[in-house]
């Protein structure tokens, strides 16, 4: 690492804190240009964030930030910032993840905790803040199952199938459109949520690519995580709670019955998007890792589209001529009993 850029850390740190005895401890990083190190003053902790402008731009984390703080979202606080060198002081929000967390015995209470603070969110006025959940948008995401799934299973679909998956996006994506619009996280799962000592709300994080879209969208996201499973029934008990939370202009003409298959559209939605992520993650970037999870999110789409008449087609199209293939390259996955 650039010893120059250390120096400067270690002045801009000593600056802000009025003290050069502090200590500094890098975290391992994940795959961005960004790092992190755990500052330890005396008994206080903060949390550095180090993003060269260069080759990342923290401004929109810092902007979604601030306007979340400042509307009671639980985000770390940011301490001090220099933008020009691309250095963030923020709230110490500790290491345990509430995926670590999570039980049989816990989860409803984590969860509804989760709900009550996604509902805060959502009754933010976010519109001229944050960027709009397209059309396009949401078609260009299922489009990585067509651009990176089936190609890496030799699929081409005919011009029939063409047609009829692009359908079936449609369907999709104005499924989406039509639900009440709303502050979207993007990520909000349990390895984005924090325990934090001596509070009953969980430090959000990771919101920097928040959107305006569907109401059901996060709550998709915690409870059908791609990374820990809940039975069914009880996933459907939570969209009841979430669903008896919501103020009475999303409930309008909107019964649960309704509610629960714009859920169920927007999980599907995203299952064929994360398909296309995965498979695109290994074959374009090297990365392995998620492979392991390509059966569990195929299960996912075969079971939440069993309802509904509109989807059948394109299942059958995944049935017959995906599967198969999908299962031999990636595997089956095995439902827990």
């Amino acid at each position: 690492m650039n010893t120059q850029r250390e120096q400067s850390i270690q002045s801009w740190i000593a600056s802000v804190l009025g003290s050069d005895q502090f200590e500094t401890h890098f975290l391992a990083g994940d795959a961005s240009f960004r790092r992190y190190a755990r500052i330890k003053l005396n008994n206080k902790t903060f949390m550095l964030m180090d993003a060269p402008p260069e080759k990342e731009d923290c401004v929109p984390f810092v902007t979604i930030d601030e306007f979340f703080d400042a509307h009671g979202v639980r985000v770390p606080h940011i301490v001090a910032k220099d933008l020009e060198q691309g250095f963030l002081l923020l709230e110490d929000f500790g290491d345990v993840l509430l995926s670590a967390l999570l039980t049989d015995e816990t989860v409803d209470g984590y969860y509804a905790q989760s709900f009550a603070q996604l509902i805060q969110l959502q009754s933010i006025d976010g519109l001229n803040h944050f960027p709009e959940y397209s059309y396009e948008k949401l078609m260009s995401e299922m489009a990585l199952l067509t651009d990176w799934m089936l190609p890496s299973l030799q699929i081409k679909p005919s011009d029939e199938e063409s047609a009829l998956i692009k359908r079936t996006f449609a369907i999709l994506a104005n499924a989406a459109l039509a639900q009440p619009q709303v502050i979207v996280h993007r990520d909000f799962h349990s390895r984005n949520l924090m325990a934090l000592a001596d509070e009953k709300e969980q430090g959000v994080i990771d919101f920097q690519d928040a959107v305006i879209g569907a109401d059901t969208y996060d709550l998709i996201s915690i409870t059908r995580d791609a990374y820990v499973q809940w039975n069914p029934e009880r996933v459907y008990s939570w969209f009841q709670t979430f669903y008896n939370l919501l103020p009475a202009s999303a409930k309008e003409g909107r019964d649960f019955k309704q509610f629960k298959k714009d859920a169920d559209f927007m999980a599907i939605q995203r299952h064929i998007k994360i398909l296309g992520i995965f498979v695109r993650l290994f074959e374009r970037d090297g990365k392995s890792g998620y492979l392991k999870d390509l059966p569990r999110v195929m299960w996912y789409l075969l079971e939440e589209s069993k309802p509904y008449a509109e989807l059948q087609p394109f299942m059958q199209f995944i049935q017959a001529k995906v599967l198969p293939k999908f299962e031999a390259k990636y595997g089956a996955y095995e439902v827990a009993a």
